[in-house]
């Protein structure tokens, strides 16, 4: 694969550090949400959409894209701000979340276009990406990809292996796994819940291809993706292992699970979003809605 043109990789910085700043700005706004889960999505997310998937914004229901299926459905506010980023529909619409009638905490089909399938029960999402890639294989669609991102506290769920062992039965190499590897949990590390490893070895025991990448590296994340999709399929699905870590580009958030649901009051989020400035080389920009949200400070709670 040709390395990223540096225009390329500027396309993708930008990208990842909008997905973060909108993120933030939403959680806040609505008063809840997964920053943890979210941050450390927006490389992957920022590779995909603006470099790796085949897409069209304007139409988004086009039968030869590429479908993207967010297992952890928690991490929707990664997606949210992919979605608008790309031009789905307008950056406004973010601070509908969490509203009625706007965009859902989980993902949901009917709440805003590039919205593959519904989510919220963890472990299901891989299921879904196995009857759409099947569904793709019967139509005779060879060259749409069904990616999945599922979440490394979901690998202890065993529908997620129920589904790895029918897409590697079905042969279905049109479908690519990616473990968002960040290892923390709701409540403390995976490993302390219900350890995953060795995670590589075990999708490679099921029929899988297996990859791995530095999830927050854009190079490798493109690379690692170009690889999945041109040069594996081999008959075998296969699982991207992303190494990431929850909460990156905040410190206090950082392989905190304290940070896994969690909305941070007005002024921690202006504090947030100036720390992202400053770590990814962007003019700060504080927390846009401050005002607003003034009426609804006395609910947030502290860290």
């Amino acid at each position: 694969m040709k390395t990223l043109t540096e225009q390329e990789r500027k396309t993708l910085h930008d990208a990842a550090y909008e997905i973060r700043r909108l993120s933030v700005e939403m959680i806040t706004y609505g008063m809840w949400g997964h920053i943890g889960g979210a941050f450390s999505l927006a490389e992957i997310l920022a590779v995909l959409y603006f470099h790796a998937m085949t897409v069209d914004p304007e139409n988004p229901a086009a039968e030869h894209r590429d479908r993207l299926i967010l297992s952890k459905a928690h991490g929707s506010p990664a997606l949210y701000a992919a979605l608008a980023a790309r031009g789905y529909y307008p950056t406004e619409k973010v601070y509908t979340y969490c509203e009625l009638g706007g965009l859902e905490g989980h993902t949901h089909i009917e709440s805003a276009p590039g919205i593959e399938a519904s989510g919220g029960p963890l472990g299901m999402g891989l299921s879904v990406a196995v009857g759409i890639a099947l569904g793709l294989r019967r139509k005779e669609n060879p060259r749409s990809r069904v990616f999945c991102i599922v979440g490394d506290g979901e690998c202890n769920e065993g529908n997620i292996w129920e589904a790895a062992m029918s897409a590697a039965h079905y042969h279905l190499d049109n479908i690519v796994t990616i473990v968002d590897y960040n290892k923390v949990m709701a409540k403390s590390f995976v490993w302390e819940s219900m350890s995953i490893e060795p995670i590589a070895d075990k999708w490679r025991a099921f029929g899988w291809n297996v990859l791995e990448c530095d999830g927050h590296d854009i190079e490798d994340v493109a690379a690692t993706l170009y690889t999945a999709r041109w040069i594996s399929p081999n008959g075998k699905p296969t699982a991207i292992i992303a190494h990431t870590v929850k909460g990156k580009g905040v410190e206090r958030a950082e392989f905190n699970y304290k940070w896994h649901t969690h909305a941070p009051d007005p002024k921690t989020a202006d504090e947030m979003l100036r720390e992202l400035a400053s770590r990814y080389g962007y003019e700060p920009i504080g927390y846009t809605k401050t005002a607003e949200s003034l009426e609804k400070e006395s609910f947030y709670g502290g860290e």
